[in-house]
């Protein structure tokens, strides 16, 4: 075993030999177990909040089908440029505008003139 020399308020040292003095142990027994009982949680608080976040929707009913509603999020990010545009556009219209549109038919005239493929040709 190593011996260390730390500094501790005045207040913490008297808290300490109380608890020594309670549980009939030395002072350095006390940091023994503070330090073993810090180690063995810190160990577990690394994933603590996954555990704690796991289900945590399960009883909502404010978005319908979780899975669907997963799913229409994701498809909200497409944008025009996208390879998916025009299946995404096709399942979820609601999320597309004329701008979008519009912005899909310059980048397809672009590709056009570059002499690319036209999305799905590759």
């Amino acid at each position: 075993m190593t011996r260390i020399l730390a500094d501790l308020p005045e207040e913490d040292i008297q808290w300490l030999d109380a608890r020594a003095a309670e549980q009939g142990k030395s002072r350095a027994s006390v940091l023994r177990e503070a330090v073993a009982t810090y180690r063995a949680q810190a160990a577990s608080a690394g994933t603590d909040w996954i555990d704690s976040g796991f289900g945590l929707w399960k009883h909502r009913t404010d978005i319908g089908d979780s899975v669907e509603w997963q799913r229409r999020e994701r498809a909200s990010w497409t944008r025009p440029w996208d390879d998916d545009y025009e299946a995404t556009k096709a399942e979820f219209p609601d999320l597309f505008d004329a701008e979008d549109d519009r912005q899909r038919a310059v980048y397809l005239a672009m590709r056009h003139a570059a002499g690319k493929p036209e999305d799905g040709d590759a």
